[in-house]
């Protein structure tokens, strides 16, 4: 099964253009979705959640259209949003429980066993009988996955999972996540770069609502060897570096300053070739598009004016 987006764009009523004409080819497995925070990627998650109109274009789910045949596609779909409640006072168990049944799992002995196998699927069972305002925001978004996965979805969508996690946590749920793409799709939309690197075998990069690049990510950083080059400088060396280089990223380190440079060519003294990652694909995706935009924004400012 595949998820196909054609064309989708949307503007809110304020004016701004969240959306712009994405179009994307999602495949059975992981598929991250990248970007900055305001970048378009929530948007995306809701209206293809069925939560949010589009305003044109097209999603297509195997044979089910997204944008119009929303319950049958709410029947086949779990959704976990970047932020959602529970009932404190309710155990893991009881809401999990409560919630397969609005899922339609109304067989008691059929609930019961979905219940469980879920629940020891996300490493909750242990605590099945505390209540969720005890969980920790680990055991919180593991319960999230564990509601998302009732009815056993084609398409999980999970929108910033590991904001707000302990590296322990993080672990532990990407973990999680990297078991369950192998007969799904499942989209990952998130700004955390390593989220992507560690767990998608495909990926995009969206910024002020338009995809910049659909590769394989082990693809999109081969793309890039030979042109990533570091240098350590003092930090008020920094502006005259920008000035003469193709910075994508700076880094402190022990009140000095690292900086990596994109160049086809050895920029110049003091620098040395580095073995790209999937961040410099990300920050050199996403330099480069301020870059073009500078000039014309100069451009359109020196007219207007």
């Amino acid at each position: 099964m595949e998820l196909q987006i054609r064309g989708v764009s949307k503007t809110y009523a304020n004016g701004v253009q969240a959306l712009k004409d994405v179009t994307l080819t999602i495949p059975a497995g992981m598929y991250g979705l990248l970007g900055p925070n305001g970048a378009g990627k929530s948007t995306l998650m809701r209206i293809l959640a069925t939560l949010q109109e589009a305003d044109s274009g097209s999603a297509t789910l195997g044979e089910l259209d997204v944008l119009t045949q929303k319950d049958e596609v709410r029947k086949t779909l779990g959704y976990l949003p970047q932020e959602f409640g529970v009932y404190p006072k309710v155990t893991a168990e009881s809401l999990l429980d409560h919630f397969a049944v609005l899922k339609g799992i109304t067989a008691r002995r059929t609930r019961t066993e979905a219940v469980e196998a879920l629940l020891r699927k996300t490493n909750l069972w242990d605590v099945r009988k505390q209540k969720l305002g005890g969980y920790s925001g680990g055991m919180r978004q593991r319960f999230g996955v564990a509601v998302a996965l009732l009815g056993d979805p084609a398409l999980l969508i999970v929108d910033e999972p590991t904001a707000g996690l302990d590296p322990a946590e993080r672990v532990r749920f990407l973990n999680l996540l990297s078991e369950l793409g192998e007969n799904s799709v499942v989209l990952l939309s998130t700004h955390i770069v390593d989220d992507v690197s560690e767990l998608c075998t495909r990926m995009a990069i969206i910024d002020n609502g338009a995809i910049l690049i659909e590769a394989e990510p082990l693809r999109a950083v081969e793309g890039l060897h030979g042109r990533i080059w570091r240098r350590v400088i003092a930090r008020d060396a920094l502006g005259p570096v920008e000035r003469e280089y193709a910075v994508i990223s700076t880094k402190l380190l022990a009140g000095r300053t690292v900086v990596r440079v994109y160049s086809d060519m050895p920029p110049g003294p003091g620098f040395e070739a580095v073995e790209p990652d999937l961040e410099d694909v990300y920050f050199t995706i996403l330099t480069r598009r301020t870059r073009v935009e500078e000039p014309a924004l100069s451009e359109r400012t020196r007219v207007e004016g």
